[in-house]
């Protein structure tokens, strides 16, 4: 463990840099990066994600469950992507205690992990869930879907291959994003759609993408979320990091929510996004 712990140290002085920071609120347990030694690489943690949602209250499960996809793609992107999604809706159907749909999360997420060649790193975890589901400890859950996301991007950084980590937490985002805008309208109330004014979030994930390897970001799906987050970042106002820092400083009012109207149009971006992760 010391080896790969030093292994891992040493690789993180020649990785990309990426000029926006992951908000401080979406990195993820210290205890957890520290077990898997990638605890100076840092992508947004899903389960943070899921837990900036909980103000949003009931989850509408019957409309945000999806298909889990039956086949798996060659590229690695769209398989590190899908591998976020699916985490995702692991959190999702821990959030709604939907026992019965945990068993083929859980397998379809040892497939993609065995794909990215993480597989052996998450196959206990994929156990773990099973064993847990079947006792209801949701907690508990939540924890080894987070040491899942760990272990991938330990498994990466290991293989040099970190914009695969990123891309998993991209895949994350999508699917929550998804999650709160449905949420959000659903029946709507500003309350709740104050959840989609993350454009520290969404301004991280562009620069995310503009920062991967020169050939990876010229494939059609990588320049389309690209496009698609830059559009969902304008409808909310865009962002200006060094704004949001005097309004904080001076605390001034924190922007309106999305109007209903707005909120729609949102839920339809970002499932016009994850469409394309889907289709591939």
């Amino acid at each position: 463990m010391r080896f790969i712990a030093t292994s891992l140290t040493a690789l993180l002085f020649s990785l990309p840099l990426y000029a926006q920071e992951v908000p401080e609120d979406l990195i993820g347990d210290e205890h957890v990066r520290e077990e898997f030694g990638v605890n100076h690489f840092t992508t947004p943690s899903i389960k943070k994600l899921f837990e900036n949602l909980d103000d949003l209250g009931t989850l509408p499960y019957d409309r945000l469950k999806r298909e889990i996809p039956k086949t798996i793609s060659r590229d690695r992107s769209i398989v590190a992507l899908g591998l976020g999604a699916l985490i995702s809706d692991g959190f999702l159907v821990v959030q709604a205690e939907k026992v019965s749909e945990l068993e083929k999360i859980a397998r379809a997420v040892l497939k993609q992990a065995k794909v990215l060649g993480a597989g052996m790193r998450v196959t206990k975890h994929a156990k773990s869930i099973l064993e847990s589901s079947g006792l209801g400890e949701w907690e508990q859950l939540k924890v080894e879907l987070s040491k899942t996301q760990a272990d991938v991007e330990a498994e990466m950084v290991l293989l040099r291959d970190v914009d695969i980590a990123h891309l998993v937490a991209l895949g994350g985002w999508l699917r929550a994003f998804e999650i709160a805008a449905v949420t959000s309208s659903d029946p709507y109330s500003e309350r709740k759609a104050k959840q989609l004014n993350r454009t520290d979030v969404i301004a991280y994930f562009i620069e995310t993408l503009r920062g991967l390897e020169p050939k990876l970001q010229e494939r059609p799906h990588i320049i389309q979320l690209a496009e698609g987050l830059e559009e969902i970042l304008a409808d909310l106002g865009g962002y200006d990091p060094e704004e949001e820092a005097a309004e904080e400083s001076e605390e001034k009012a924190a922007p309106p929510a999305p109007t209903e109207e707005q909120v729609n149009s949102l839920a339809k971006k970002i499932r016009a996004l994850l469409a394309i992760v889907e289709a591939k």
